[in-house]
């Protein structure tokens, strides 16, 4: 998935010769802060809800407003990872995305990224969650996709997570099947060292405290 292919569509940039407060009302509208400005099709900047509001006379129009426009974009032929680095690097609530021309293309929210990366990772489909600790020398996806398979299940999305100051690895897989007992105790068998599990095999009253632990695994 590249740039281009998340484009919200919805998102119509704002012209130099519309107002501060259509700015700021774009703004409420998509609940973000930052907002794509352009001139002929041509990609001028982004405007921060904070600027605006600092300004005096918010009839007043943009290209008039001696405001600092903001160059940052993505490119329409990068990756989701790049554009996802890009947000969380500059904090973004809004992304413009631009050809090689410099042509305004679209824009993506947070709420796209979110979606690709649900789908993705599995989000909507049942199944199981077994979280592994492994040393990076002897992580073997491989061998992880046999372990599951061979108890008649599929793994359907990995997630890896890693620490500069460690060189152990947390494997967060999901699979096709919801009772997973007999794969952890496989895992075990060959020496994985399972850290959590999420499944039909835990008890009703740890239910609550085994969601909200893999709310923070995965950062959400």
């Amino acid at each position: 998935m590249i740039a281009k292919q998340l484009i919200n569509e919805d998102v119509l940039p704002l012209l130099l010769t519309d107002s501060v407060e259509e700015a700021l009302k774009r703004m409420d509208e998509y609940k973000v802060w930052h907002y794509p400005v352009v001139d002929g099709g041509t990609f001028v900047g982004v405007v921060i809800e904070k600027e605006l509001f600092s300004l005096v006379g918010f009839s007043r129009k943009l290209e008039s407003s001696l405001i600092h426009f903001e160059d940052f974009y993505a490119e329409e032929n990068i990756t989701v990872y790049d554009v996802l680095n890009i947000v969380v690097k500059r904090k973004l609530s809004l992304t413009p995305v631009l050809d090689n021309d410099n042509h305004y293309l679209g824009s993506i929210l947070p709420t796209d990224l979110l979606l690709f990366f649900s789908q993705s990772l599995s989000v909507y489909n049942p199944g199981g969650v077994i979280i592994l600790l492994v040393s990076e020398n002897d992580y073997s996806l491989t061998e992880i996709a046999n372990i599951v398979e061979s108890n008649n299940a599929k793994i359907l999305s990995v997630f890896l997570e890693s620490h500069p100051d460690s060189t152990q690895l947390k494997v967060i897989i999901k699979v096709s099947v919801l009772n997973i007992g007999a794969i952890l105790k496989t895992f075990d068998r060959f020496g994985y060292l399972v850290d959590a599990s999420f499944g039909q095999d835990i008890s009703q009253e740890d239910l609550k405290e085994n969601y909200d632990s893999l709310m923070n695994y995965l950062k959400l």
